[in-house]
């Protein structure tokens, strides 16, 4: 149902004027309060009242976005906080993770019901809305929380897990990792200027970004900690670690031992992964696309020009650069590689001077990829990066690009022994 058919329904079941249910209904949605909650609200401030018929109890793994409101049984997996701003004002939310033999569902705590990892609870009347694609159940005034008997669900309570099985939409995690890089940053935030971390964790499973809103001293490079009651955000198609205030870090008693090795995924296990910070990848690279070998950027956003013209900046006078877009398959998928200046001038075998010149030699820069199409084509690479997948494709930004040294034919043989098995 629309915003405006919602505001239709609700100023008749109250005998308000519409147009202000519905400015009144837009206000709360906009700060990202959920529908049924907006409802709720509206429905006080007229006289309405909060009452309604109790929502039938159903299994998580029937709850669809269809659903307005559901009443559950369910464990609770995971706990964490998070800060909002609504109407100017800051607003602690509880969020985080609940499951029934059936399946798990994220959940937001917009009343503090006192949740803790590993109660088992029935809620009643919950609103379900959709985050990121999937149905989600909101806790608020409307809500009721009440123990139960406890359940065993097929799924971890506490929120430990290691960086690789973190994903976008994660709340309440814990993890054991290396600060393997940080630095620090001022950026423009809702307060104004502020500062955060940025950098790199690590642990035995491989490497992940984070970003610490509100800095912690332990966050130094190097540092074995734990890291509780984080979430997980979506940053360039890649999880990414968040740390709020309400996090908490740690300094472990041991260092942690981690590789420095990306782990290696077959090319159609990667791009169904949907985006990873580093992995190594091996397979032939069948053809060097357009738009490789020399190149202009603009100046302002570092995109590529064509004939001079930026997408955002229109005519610039845009600078040399050398890149590579190359086609990577293993046999069982594909995906564009993407090499910067440095790994480009590797394959070239030459430096942006000497291909400036071989194209003012030849009056024609398409000699530079030419030259990059003889040296890899066909050959067979190892290559690590990071791995994005979106709605254009999957495109690896390598960071380390060389020669395979494996046997071909044992890899072909270990690759069909995986697609029959």
């Amino acid at each position: 149902m629309s915003l405006d058919d919602t505001a239709e329904e609700l100023a008749s079941a109250l005998g308000a004027d519409k147009a202000e249910v519905k400015r009144d209904l837009e206000n709360l949605v906009q700060y990202s309060v959920p529908l049924e909650e907006a409802k709720q609200s509206v429905r006080r401030k007229y006289g309405g009242g909060g009452g309604a018929p109790t929502p039938e109890t159903v299994s998580i793994s029937d709850i669809t976005t269809d659903n307005s409101n559901v009443t559950v049984t369910a464990k609770v997996l995971t706990v964490g906080k998070r800060s909002i701003r609504y109407q100017n004002e800051d607003h602690l939310i509880h969020e985080g993770e609940l499951a029934d033999e059936t399946g798990k569902i994220s959940y937001t705590d917009w009343h503090d019901f006192g949740l803790t990892a590993g109660d088992t609870v029935t809620i009643t009347n919950a609103g379900v809305r959709e985050w990121e694609g999937n149905p989600e159940l909101n806790l608020g005034d409307s809500s009721s929380v009440d123990p139960a008997e406890s359940i065993e669900v097929p799924f971890a309570v506490g929120g430990d897990k290691p960086l690789t099985e973190l994903a976008p939409g994660d709340r309440g995690v814990n993890v054991d990792v290396v600060v393997s890089e940080v630095e620090e940053k001022t950026i423009s935030g809702r307060d104004g200027e502020t500062t955060i971390l940025s950098g790199v964790f690590a642990d035995e499973s491989g490497r992940l970004p984070f970003t610490d809103w509100d800095p912690h001293p332990e966050l130094e490079a190097g540092a074995s900690i734990r890291v509780s009651g984080a979430y997980i955000r979506e940053f360039r198609g890649i999880p990414s670690v968040n740390i709020s205030e309400f996090s908490t870090v740690e300094a472990l008693d041991a260092d942690l031992e981690v590789s420095d090795d990306a782990p290696r995924k077959r090319i159609d296990e990667a791009v169904g992964m949907g985006g990873l910070f580093d992995v190594e990848l091996v397979g032939n690279l069948l053809s060097v696309r357009d738009g490789s070998g020399l190149i202009q950027r603009c100046p302002e956003c570092n995109r590529v020009t064509q004939k001079g013209q930026c997408r955002s900046h229109g005519q610039v006078d845009g600078y040399d650069d050398l890149r590579v877009k190359a086609i990577l398959d293993d046999g069982t998928s594909a995906l564009t590689v993407i090499l910067d200046r440095d790994l480009t001038e590797q394959v070239y075998g030459g430096s942006l001077e000497d291909a400036l010149a071989a194209a003012r030699e030849a009056m024609n820069q398409e000699v530079v990829a030419d030259s990059i199409r003889e040296n890899i084509v066909g050959g067979e690479f190892v290559v690590r990066g990071s791995l994005s997948v979106d709605d254009y494709g999957a495109n690896l930004d390598a960071t380390a690009f060389s020669e395979s040294a494996d046997d071909p034919a044992a890899r072909a043989a270990a690759v069909l022994s995986e697609v029959d098995a």
